[in-house]
């Protein structure tokens, strides 16, 4: 038992309608005799509040309690029942149950050394089909990331959702330009550890501005959860700016 983000309903604010059951990839979620939305087991609750989006009377909430912790294989395995194996393939945290990498794999990997990516400002974009690239940093996949890294100094933050520089076409010109980027899906990491490393590049590089880039789909609303958690933990004053990208490719 230990205290842990966790989802709670306000049983006076539901309405029934059901959405919160099926934008919950692990079914914790199920209406009851009352047709009032019910925690089934506290182990299939992720914390990560994809449910939220979706709920149309605002009765649900993440709480910080004391909770037996997310047991993804007991999700898995409730899933697989409930709904089959296409849907037990979308449980959070799954794919990390049965192999998990070294602790120092990514550490050891070289292509995720801190560096800068020079940029000619004079240059002007020829046109081309592929345009001109914004980022001026690397490694950008928050698992790779080490909060130690320079380039975040007073920088403007953009956290980005993996799937939104896929369908949004404009990415690098419309979002990316002038920022320092961190790219995490809320879905298939395994997000252990990000809010502490995100809280601690908050504390210790005096952000200028934070925007998070998440698409429409409800489970992507995990990723702005999780900035606002690392923002709370860092005790900066720093508010995330959300920004909503449509499966078209456009801003909502």
């Amino acid at each position: 038992m230990a205290k842990r983000k966790i989802i709670e309903i306000d049983r006076e604010l539901c309405n029934g309608c059901g959405l919160c059951t099926t934008a919950c990839m692990e079914g914790a979620l199920e209406l009851d005799e009352e047709n009032k939305a019910v925690l089934v087991k506290d182990i299939y609750c992720d914390g990560m509040g994809a449910c939220l989006d979706v709920c149309p009377t605002d009765a649900l909430k993440i709480v910080e309690r004391e909770s037996p912790i997310y047991d993804p294989q007991a999700a898995y395995q409730h899933i697989l029942k409930t709904r089959g194996k296409e849907g037990a393939r979308h449980v959070q945290g799954i794919e990390n149950v049965s192999r998990k990498p070294a602790p120092h794999f990514h550490a050891a990997c070289p292509g995720s050394m801190a560096r800068e990516v020079a940029k000619d400002e004079s240059a002007k974009d020829d046109g081309a089909v592929s345009g001109r690239s914004e980022l001026t940093q690397w490694p950008i996949q928050l698992h790779l990331i080490s909060p130690l890294a320079p380039y975040f100094q007073e920088a403007d933050l953009l956290i980005a959702a993996d799937c939104t520089a896929f369908s949004m076409g404009g990415f690098h010109r419309d979002l990316l330009k002038g920022k320092k980027l961190v790219i995490a899906c809320p879905k298939l990491d395994d997000t252990t550890g990000y809010i502490e490393k995100l809280a601690e590049i908050f504390k210790r590089h005096n952000i200028k501005s934070l925007s998070v880039a998440i698409m429409t789909v409800p489970c992507c609303s995990g990723l702005y959860h999780l900035v606002e958690e690392a923002a709370t933990l860092s005790d900066v004053p720093i508010k995330p700016k959300k920004i909503i990208v449509g499966i078209d490719g456009k801003i909502i």
